[in-house]
């Protein structure tokens, strides 16, 4: 597959906001690709060359990057770097000096798919002496091949900034509709290029106006179905087109399809696996996808509740209440003499934790297992807990590992398992997993004990039980399903969690303002934004509970340094930088406010910690904050009448 091909691709994506065309011109790619560039494709469309749980990086500074298209368009780096600072983006200021050179290279040939994703991913390989050498030759060779358009996909891809809009679920959709037979009803024919393309006010293939119903469907070749069992994939090709009996049966014929593509990413963690099981199988061949011990999955998310009341009515009585740890996720993959800790950001922390290694062995039987657990840290004199962010600095520490262990050492309280002696535990009901859980652990206090558990119908009895964890030093309880599946990566009302009256956001720094006076060297107001949909809006600023002195907390200049290697553009003061640092912050109160995109803002908003267990992805969505803002609003009327 040629490059010009997947960037003709990206400008399609970059081109609309609206999922369905992005979906359709996703899907026609992936229908288009050979075999061996599909799974390459299925990572690049997200800006990566490893899949999301591998923790490699390609670590290019801009820099570097700057170097790279010096030598590539024949001008100094100063005007680079002028060029960069004219645009604000990088990409673009390659893609301006690649234009201005007459032509490419004498020996330079067309590029494929598969020269970009090598070379791009060989740098995250290269060390040691005349490794800076050798990176710049590799990218300098790719963007000397390469168009001015190109080049600038090129540079976002190598400085891990390239963003399209293809979200998870975009991308879920998208080889439904590649892989899968067509659903009527989903799908419309355009009765002017005779495409299968979305029913939207216009056909993405040709622009025509479309004004279809489902009632009006006409398609001579397709396969009447008329339940969701003759939509069976084992019996039916992918090529095949499918005529339901109504709009709802579509719906879920369509929702049956999805399920099954997004089951196979449950297991994998990997959309290049599913599409080439697709490409190589069909939609049969998802069967095949298994759980791999050392291979992370995203853990399952419990949403907020308010009440003991509604945690019941989401997960059903009796539900089982447990303690919710006030510690940091870890994922634990143990197969023969394979062992690997992972956060819940899937970030490999083994080396970090060497004590979890013993522990797992001595109180866990079984050969080859995936826990889900929370590390509490705990005082070693004392034996108190510690809370969260007093160990955090765990997670990230390189070196005297040994002694810091000693200095903050942790209690794993296990709570799931995903996979069990060969056998997948994520289909089973939570009920089984726990009584399998209690028949191979052997707890021990302050090493790998059990979380907490009750299993109540009764809101007194689990009022109760949230006083005697929040006397533990806990944050609340979890109320889970008994019935439930294991759902990696999903909200779902499994289970939901119940904390404490104080409430805090996870929000993602967007930008910041270089200060003045003696904070001049420092990044000291930083913009703060939530999740929406497959993007982030901002809510606001904080400057409050950050610390001059690094000893204090979290710094000013701690937040620089982690800020500076994310900045992508820089105006005057203000410099934008990519969304991967996530604080937790407290505040006053929610107000409406036209002044930040979210359309809320943060009153006395301050900085509680860094969350170096959380990714971009785990900050607070809108949807909840709007909730928030509501429910304060229904409390400030009850006052008012009283």
């Amino acid at each position: 597959m040629e490059y010009s091909q997947l960037v003709h691709l990206y400008e399609n994506l970059d081109s609309t906001s609206k999922r369905l065309e992005k979906t359709y011109f996703l899907a026609e790619a992936l229908k288009q690709a050979d075999k061996e560039s599909l799974p390459m494709l299925v990572l690049l469309v997200q800006g990566r060359v490893f899949p999301g749980w591998d923790e490699s990086k390609i670590g290019i500074a801009s820099q570097l990057m700057v170097k790279a298209i010096s030598a590539a368009s024949g001008t100094s780096p100063s005007a680079v770097e002028a060029e960069w600072k004219n645009s604000g983006d990088l990409g673009i200021a390659a893609e301006r000096l690649l234009n201005k050179k007459r032509q490419r290279a004498l020996l330079s040939s067309e590029l494929t798919v598969a020269k970009v994703f090598d070379n791009i991913r060989s740098l995250a390989g290269i060390e040691g002496k005349g490794s800076v050498e050798r990176k710049l030759q590799l990218i300098a060779e790719l963007l000397s091949s390469a168009s001015a358009l190109e080049a600038r996909y090129i540079t976002k891809t190598v400085l891990e900034q390239l963003r399209v809009g293809v979200s998870s679920g975009t991308l879920r959709d998208a080889l439904v509709w590649a892989f899968f037979p067509k659903i009527i009803g989903i799908l419309h024919r355009c009765p002017h290029c005779s495409s299968l393309v979305p029913n939207t006010k216009s056909c993405v293939a040709c622009r025509a106006a479309m004004a279809g119903k489902f009632s009006e469907a006409k398609e001579p070749k397709a396969i009447e179905v008329n339940s969701l069992n003759e939509a069976d994939y084992n019996r039916i090709s992918s090529r095949d087109i499918l005529m339901p009996g109504d709009e709802a049966l579509a719906r879920g014929i369509y929702n049956h399809f999805l399920d099954s593509v997004q089951q196979a990413y449950d297991m994998s963690n990997d959309f290049a696996v599913v599409a080439e099981k697709l490409a190589a199988s069909g939609p049969a061949g998802l069967k095949d996808t298994r759980l791999s011990v050392g291979a992370p999955i995203k853990v399952m998310l419990g949403p907020k509740v308010d009440t003991v009341g509604e945690a019941f009515k989401v997960t059903g009585r009796p539900a089982a209440v447990e303690f919710k740890y006030d510690g940091f996720r870890m994922q634990i993959h143990k197969d023969k003499g394979m062992f690997r800790v992972f956060t819940r950001r899937l970030e490999n922390v083994t080396a970090q934790f060497p004590e979890v290694e013993g522990y797992v062995n001595k109180h866990v039987r079984g050969t080859s297992f995936i826990l889900d657990s929370e590390a509490v840290g705990y005082d070693p004199k004392t034996l108190r807990y510690k809370p969260f962010q007093e160990i955090s600095q765990r997670i990230k520490r390189k070196y005297d590992i040994k002694k810091l262990a000693e200095e903050l050492p942790v209690e794993l309280n296990v709570f799931d398992i995903m996979y069990y002696n060969r056998k997948n535990m994520i289909s089973e009901p939570f009920k089984k997993r726990r009584e399998l859980l209690e028949g191979i652990i052997t707890p021990e206090k302050r090493q790998l004990v059990l979380a907490q558990q009750e299993v109540t119908s009764d809101e007194g009895e689990a009022e109760a039980f949230f006083k005697k964890s929040l006397a533990h030093g806990n944050e609340g309880i979890m109320f889970k399903n008994l019935n439930a599946p294991y759902k990696p990566g999903a909200r779902v009302g499994y289970m939901v969690k119940y904390k404490s009256a104080m409430e805090t956001l996870d929000l993602v720094i967007v930008g910041a303002e270089w200060g003045e006076g003696k904070r001049a060297r420092w990044l000291s107001s930083f913009t703060l934004a939530c999740r929406s949909g497959r993007g982030f809006l901002e809510i606001g600023r904080v400057g409050t509970g950050i610390k001059e002195k690094e000893e204090q907390g979290v710094s000013f200049e701690q937040l620089t340094k982690m800020l500076k290697p994310l900045v992508t553009s820089e105006k005057g003061r203000y410099v934008t930088v990519n969304p991967q640092v996530v604080v937790e912050v407290k505040f006053e109160e929610i107000q409406a406010s036209p002044t930040y995109s979210s359309g809320f803002a943060l009153r006395f908003p301050r900085l509680l910690q860094l969350r170096d267990d959380r990714s971009a992805s785990d900050t607070t969505e809108l949807s909840y904050i709007k909730k928030l803002y509501l429910s304060q609003r229904h409390r400030a009327g009850k006052k008012s009448d009283s």
